[in-house]
């Protein structure tokens, strides 16, 4: 009976060190891919969030005064 408890504790320990080594693996694999990715993003030469929101709102004033200049034009064409 002792040495089937000692068999199964062994088993256990295993198993335990087994999915330690595991979430290691797992922890290292996406690190790399993480670091991967950014490599990869910057490469791209992409614009951050603020430059973009920086423009979008240039964007959105411009629009805003092309409309106001188009209510201008039209008035200035109908007098």
């Amino acid at each position: 009976m002792q040495k089937d408890n000692k068999f199964f504790e062994d088993i256990a320990r295993l198993a335990g060190g087994a999915a330690g080594g595991l979430l290691d693996m797992k922890r290292e694999i996406e690190d790399m891919v993480g670091r991967q990715m950014e490599k990869l993003l910057q490469k791209m030469n992409l614009v951050t969030k603020e430059e973009f929101d920086a423009v979008q709102g240039m964007l959105a004033k411009s629009r805003a005064e092309q409309e106001e200049i188009k209510k201008r034009l039209d008035k200035l064409e109908k007098e």
